[in-house]
């Protein structure tokens, strides 16, 4: 092996994703009546009353912000008023690993949940993820996972964590010894990429949601494009594009470029993944500060279009998705947490520029993941861990 500072090496890739979970009594202001009747009674004498409509706006806001961080949960925004929107979610078949129980992670009983959620380059101009795909979520050799992030919920459902693993990282991948991480999805789909990220963190994963290039872009143009602060000017390098220093109102086709881009990057792929979270961080505060949640028609056309666009495994409900949304209608934006898993360095393989993980404290931050300690292991690693911050190149 020799030492390599950065990855340089051509590539295609995509954008971000998302999904989630539940509360127990299904009760929304913890009085314990969960009464939907009790909101129904006296409609149609007047306007709704304060503490209703001030509820409403409290749900739709959180379970679009939520959606828009992991994918799924807007969906039960509308719980009583359209099933549909649920139904139109494209699902995987055969998503996970057939291996016996024993050969997986174990669960961990009251330790909250965690997804996979998968950034496809798919290599076509057909959609291949959400309800009109034309081509298939997974085609050996035809598709490579560019984005991968690990997003844990915890149990009292008060904050969620979402840590990304470059796509470079050098993991072994099960039957076919080490290699870059994003060559599990192209190998075996998602049952090998869960896999292999089971295998590399002994986490077990509950679910995992999918999204391709042309669903990242759609997705975007259907709020309106987002605001995007790009801190310094980055030149113009190779096939990488000039991005002025300021604030970038970006569609769906820059917001792309900006998400997949990597090689004007001091850090390459390492800044690509902060890129990402970046993203979806603006994405959800443009939901949540838009005309989008108190206007009906972009609203359903938000969740239409997030419906079209995304794949979720088939073990995922329509009464999980809506489970999902309204379990984190409490979460605030300052409980959701991007961070990078623990880096290593850079290296060469077989000419391949690779990402190196640093093992060690990986463990101990999959091990906080595996037993819902994440906010006790931010507050013990505020200064090492590679948390998302306001300067993102």
């Amino acid at each position: 092996m020799t030492s390599k500072g950065r990855d340089d090496g051509p590539e295609e890739d995509t954008g971000p994703l998302s999904i989630f979970d539940r509360d127990e009594d299904g009760d929304e202001d913890g009085d314990g009546d969960g009464s939907a009747a009790a909101d129904e009674a006296g409609e149609g004498a007047g306007a709704a009353p304060p503490r209703r409509r001030r509820r409403a706006r409290r749900l739709l806001a959180w379970t679009l912000a939520v959606l828009l961080v992991l994918f799924g949960g807007a969906f039960g925004a509308v719980l009583w008023v359209a099933d549909h929107y649920a139904s139109s979610v494209r699902r995987i078949p055969d998503a996970f690993p057939t291996l016996p129980a024993s050969e997986q992670p174990s669960a961990v009983p009251h330790s909250g949940q965690t997804f996979l959620l998968v950034g496809l380059d798919a290599r076509s101009d057909a959609p291949t993820t959400g309800k009109d795909a034309k081509a298939p979520a997974w085609q050996a050799g035809a598709q490579r996972s560019d984005t991968m992030m690990l997003m844990h919920i915890s149990a009292d459902r008060k904050s969620v964590s979402l840590v990304s693993i470059p796509r470079d990282t050098w993991v072994p991948v099960p039957g076919h010894g080490r290699a870059k991480i994003n060559a599990a999805y192209s190998w075996g789909g998602p049952a090998l990429m869960i896999q292999t990220v089971q295998d590399l963190t002994r986490i077990r994963i509950d679910h995992i949601a999918v999204i391709d290039w042309n669903g990242f872009r759609a997705l975007t143009d259907a709020v309106g494009g987002v605001d995007i602060t790009i801190p310094r000017t980055i030149e113009a390098k190779g096939d990488a594009r000039e991005w002025l220093a300021g604030t970038h109102h970006m569609d769906g086709a820059e917001a792309l470029l900006y998400v997949r881009e990597r090689h004007g990057l001091p850090n390459g792929d390492l800044d690509r993944t902060k890129r990402q979270q970046n993203f979806l961080r603006a994405l959800m505060i443009k939901t949540m500060s838009s005309g989008t949640l108190s206007s009906p028609s972009k609203l359903t056309g938000l969740l239409g279009t997030i419906g079209d666009v995304a794949s979720v495994d088939d073990r995922l409900s329509n009464t999980d998705l809506y489970d999902l949304a309204w379990s984190l209608r409490d979460v605030r934006p300052d409980n959701v947490h991007f961070m990078n898993a623990p880096f290593g360095g850079f290296d060469t393989v077989d000419g391949q520029a690779v990402v190196l993980m640093d093992d060690g404290a990986a463990g101990v931050l999959w091990d906080a993941m595996r037993t819902d300690r994440m906010d006790a292991y931010l507050a013990d690693h505020r200064t090492s861990t590679d948390t998302l911050g306001e300067d993102v190149s």
